[in-house]
């Protein structure tokens, strides 16, 4: 570590010390941000994790709708994220009344949102899933007709591996998509032994070629137990940094370079300093839709 991020992480651990702070870091942030975290992890594990704790505040190093499942799940502590611009593009291309409207155009259809949503749709929503659980989840729901928001690759990958038939929100996730199956073919031909793992927000040509489709805890867990020596990572490659990091007698290869999420990469060090600093800026989610969020996030919990 040099020494401008040492003396900021030193600064850092005075101040969270005194705040009674936790830090949490997507597997998608800079690697700097992972390595002063105190847990490193993808969405709802973070924000489950953090609910354990006597923490009193909660520094979310990822983009707004995990700071919002955050405080869904910990109504007691102290959400901050970093910074209040970092978004997701993909739970901005559905809103509550998109999820109203669909109701009324299919009365009978339950509605499973995925967890990169805001909180205001999982509020509109029966149930949540999680991109590691949702093929589980589907596979228990009674409905004959299933609303699936906002990711229509992800809900394609579930619909293709329970055979529900679902209504599919046109969302996705803008990496994700720069992953071109010519991207799997590519690889292979250079790297023919390596397995090829890929996150089911990929397109559906691109899930076809891979030998793994898996969530980003999937891929921390797999790349643990793979007796494989070389594996190709087709996600958001900030995920990288923590997969060298845990397995260093293995070659982790992106899939493709291009897969950065901007926003993913907006919090640094400075940033957490400062938020712990000036206790801002919070993410707070108004009661009445903290508690229908609740719900469904506590059904998919229930159910999986």
């Amino acid at each position: 570590m040099d020494d401008r991020r040492s003396t900021l992480a030193d600064r850092i651990h005075r101040l969270r010390r005194r705040r009674k702070a936790i830090i949490l870091a997507h597997n998608y942030q800079l690697a700097e941000v992972q390595d002063i975290a105190d847990f490193v992890g993808d969405s709802l594990e973070l924000s489950q994790k953090a609910a354990r704790t006597e923490a009193a505040v909660i520094v979310f190093c990822g983009v707004h709708f995990m700071a919002e499942t955050a405080s869904i799940l910990c109504p007691d502590k102290t959400v901050l994220l970093p910074v209040k611009e970092a978004g997701c593009p993909m739970a901005n291309m559905v809103n509550a009344e998109d999820v109203r409207r669909l109701r009324k155009e299919h009365p009978e259809a339950m509605v499973v949102c995925y967890v990169n949503t805001t909180a205001e749709v999982k509020a509109e929503s029966d149930v949540c899933c999680t991109s590691a659980n949702g093929v589980e989840l589907v596979e228990k729901l009674e409905a004959e007709e299933i609303i699936f928001v906002p990711d229509q690759y992800l809900g394609h990958h579930i619909s293709t591996q329970t055979g529900r038939r679902m209504i599919l929100w046109p969302g996705y996730c803008p990496t994700h998509v720069r992953i071109q199956a010519a991207d799997v073919q590519r690889i292979r031909a250079v790297h023919p032994q390596a397995e090829v793992m890929v996150h089911p927000e990929c397109r559906p040509d691109v899930v076809a070629l891979a030998d793994f489709v898996l969530s980003t805890g999937g891929m921390i867990r797999h790349a643990s137990a793979s007796h494989a020596s070389e594996l190709v990572v087709g996600t958001e490659i900030g995920i990288l940094h923590r997969l060298r990091k845990e397995n260093p007698g293995k070659t982790f290869i992106p899939l493709t370079e291009q897969a950065v999420c901007p926003n993913m990469k907006l919090i640094g060090l400075e940033n957490i300093l400062w938020s712990l600093q000036e206790m801002a800026p919070e993410v707070k989610v108004a009661e009445d839709t903290r508690l229908r969020a609740r719900r469904a996030v506590d059904r998919m919990i229930g159910m999986a």
